[in-house]
């Protein structure tokens, strides 16, 4: 049968789209339980597959005492000779402090609830968690690993620095991105982007740390982010 202007529609069955023109495509988001899957989520998974293969390689390679661990001492050392004026890396290298990062968190975390009018907690809950875990974390890989530092002394892998600047600077960025434009995203990402690389570039420079120390810290920090607003999404009810 024709379907001429006066010929009958036949709708389609339940629950999927009708057949009048132009028939309408599928969704472009599908729910497995309560959990959505949009395509937007593939970047995110793909970070973490890549952090979490980086971050296992380099606790391979400190426990194996592998090829990569020489290669990456020497970077060290011949980063530390080309090192910028002290007080510029001394500062850098402090942004990872607990008395830096945890403020610059808290007043996203205010922000965020007196923006929403405390309907949002669980995100700020969410990544108050992530900052509490990285913590143990760090600690419990350092007693595992043992690896000794620039400076000799044992237990510097991964940076608990350079992971307490990313998941603090990125998690306070995520906390306030919803209410900002594309261009503030974008320029609060390269802000963010600019400081965890400085952060990570002081702490070798000053000889706190090896440079895959540093990256593993940032691969933790990666992890510990994506969880963070897939756990707020997770405990978030249907009416929301």
């Amino acid at each position: 049968m024709s379907h001429t202007p006066r010929d009958p529609r036949k709708p389609g069955r339940r629950g999927r789209p009708g057949t009048v023109p132009p028939v309408p495509g599928r969704p472009a988001t599908s729910t497995t339980g309560s959990v959505r899957v949009t395509t937007r989520s593939a970047p995110t998974l793909w970070a973490c597959f890549l952090c979490g293969l980086v971050l296992a390689l380099t606790i391979w390679q400190v426990l194996a005492r592998g090829t990569l661990i020489g290669w990456d001492e020497d970077l060290g050392t011949d980063m530390r000779r080309a090192a910028p004026p002290r007080a510029l890396a001394e500062a850098l290298s402090d942004l990872g402090n607990m008395e830096v990062a945890l403020p610059i968190l808290a007043v996203a975390m205010a922000l965020s609830l007196l923006r929403r009018r405390g309907r949002g907690w669980r995100p700020v809950l969410c990544y108050a968690v992530a900052m509490g875990l990285m913590a143990p974390l760090v600690t419990g890989l350092k007693a595992w690993t043992d690896r000794t530092g620039p400076l000799g002394g044992g237990g510097y892998f991964p940076s608990g620095h350079a992971a307490t600047t990313a998941v603090a600077l990125g998690g306070a960025l995520l906390l306030l991105c919803d209410g900002l434009s594309r261009a503030a995203r974008s320029s609060g990402w390269t802000l963010v982007a600019v400081l965890v690389a400085g952060n990570g570039l002081g702490l070798v420079w000053r000889g706190y740390h090896w440079p895959l120390d540093v990256v593993a810290g940032w691969c933790l920090g990666v992890l510990l982010l994506s969880a963070a607003p897939a756990a707020a999404t997770a405990l978030r009810t249907p009416d929301e």
